[in-house]
This record gives structure tokens, sequence and C-alpha cells, in this order.
């Protein structure tokens, strides 16, 4: 597996927000947890192939965002933020000698963050950042190669992956207040505490789930349901509306047909 990352931009306290309120950033402590995330990545088996820093761009480390890589292809998003389209450039020369690559053209806007895939079913919250438009185009990209593709409304989060996520072969983590969970018919559910309601962000890799420390309760519950957890601290991450997925690209190393 490879999974490209990003180092933090040292302007990551004037990142995009919609749903938090600003609060203030410590690069040196984000660049340590950042660190630390990619040691976990590591532990899991990833080689981690890092995108040169975009000191001008403050959400830069948030590489998810740009792209989704499949085994047939790699689908370059169109970020509806205009201060994020510079991000896509670096990681299109990165992703190149991996797969052919497709681009969502306007109007379709598209995060990553909003694409949540497993196996060749794929959910696509249509957000403040993510629209209908791209929804199209992406059925049509992957519907010749088998997958089936699913629009769904998100509501009270910046991305669909910050409402739901893989934490099993067949269990999803899900904040019902911000996604509907009967759009995930056979799957298993968890819900967040209401406590904690940015806990549904996870990133699985293999066996094991990359998890926030900073939301005890629900990890706690996941480790109860028999769920590997390796715990990062992602303080400064989430002042920024982030979370484990949003920091790396993670894709088989194998190049698409």
């Amino acid at each position: 597996m490879i999974a490209i990352t990003r180092p933090v931009s040292p302007k990551m306290a004037d990142c995009q927000l919609t749903y938090q309120e600003r609060q203030p950033i410590d690069i040196a402590l984000a660049t340590q947890q950042h660190s630390d995330y990619e040691d976990a990545l590591k532990r899991l088996g990833c080689q981690i192939v890092q995108a040169p820093m975009e000191p001008e761009l403050p959400d830069s480390v948030f590489v998810e965002d740009c792209a989704v890589v499949f085994d047939e292809l790699a689908i370059i998003t169109n970020p509806s933020a205009a201060s994020r389209k510079p991000e896509l450039d670096t990681i299109v020369e990165m992703l190149h000698p991996h797969r052919p690559l497709h681009f969502i053209l306007p109007p379709g806007t598209l995060d990553g963050g909003d694409v949540l895939v497993i196996g060749k079913q794929i959910w696509i919250g249509l957000s403040g950042r993510s629209n209908q438009a791209a929804a199209e185009q992406v059925e049509a990209l992957l519907q010749p190669h088998g997958y089936q593709v699913q629009a769904v409304e998100v509501k009270g989060c910046l991305h669909l992956k910050s409402a739901v996520s893989q934490v099993k072969t067949d269990t999803l983590l899900l904040n019902p207040a911000w996604v509907d969970a009967a759009h995930f018919e056979g799957f298993k559910i968890i819900e967040t505490f209401p406590d904690e309601p940015h806990a549904a962000n996870a990133l699985m890799i293999g066996e094991s789930v990359i998890y926030p420390v900073d939301y005890l309760l629900t990890a706690m519950l996941l480790a109860d349901k028999g769920i590997e957890l390796l715990l990062v601290d992602c303080s400064e991450v989430i002042k920024a509306e982030g979370g484990v997925t949003c920091c790396s690209l993670v894709f088989s190393g194998k190049r698409g047909s």
C-alpha cells in the first residue's frame, strides 16, 4: 500500500471552516501529530510518499480531498473552495505513474472526503463541497468497471466521511444526525456517542483502524466491539475540520489497466 501525505502548512490556522468556530492551531504540535500519524500508517504496512509542502495553502495537509484512487483509475477532484484548487497540481504529478487519470469537470464539484468506497460500492455525499453533477461524472467513469454509485444527502457536517466511515468489512461507524443509516443497507451500524458528534471518521487499513484518541467514548465502544484500534492524537487537525481519513491518500501500488 502507498500512502501519499503532505506536511502541515505553516498557514494551517487560516484553513477553510464551515461548521466549526475558529480556534488557535499550534503548528508545531500539528506537525508532530502528523508525523505520529505517518508512523501509524507505516505500522500498518503503508509506504509513505510525501507530497511537497505547500506553505501558502492552509488546507494542503488534507490530501484526501484531491483525488479518489481505484484499482483501475484515479479521479482528480474539483474542489468547490477556490483556495484549494492549487493543491491538485502536485497530486496529479504523483498519481500519474500509478493510474490513468480522469478529472471532475465544472459544473461538478467534488472533495475526496465526500467519497466512501467499500469494494465495488461507492457513496458520494451531497454536501456543501460536492454536488450531483460530480456524482454523475463519477458514476459514468466507474460503471464500466462494475462499480455502483449512490449519491446521499449530508447535513450538519463538512463531508460524508465526517458522518460515516468503515471500521470492519461489514460494519460502519455513523453519526445518524448527519447521514441516514438507511443508505447503507446490509451493513452493521455502530453509532457515535451523542457527546462526540465528530467521532465517525475512522481510517481502516487491513484489519486495523487508525482512530483519534480525542473521542475516547466512541473509541472504547469500538474496542468493545472487537475492532483493533491504532489511536493517534488529532487535536489540531480536528480544529481545522479534519480527521484521520483526510490526511492521506491510501491505495494499492499496482498500476491500473
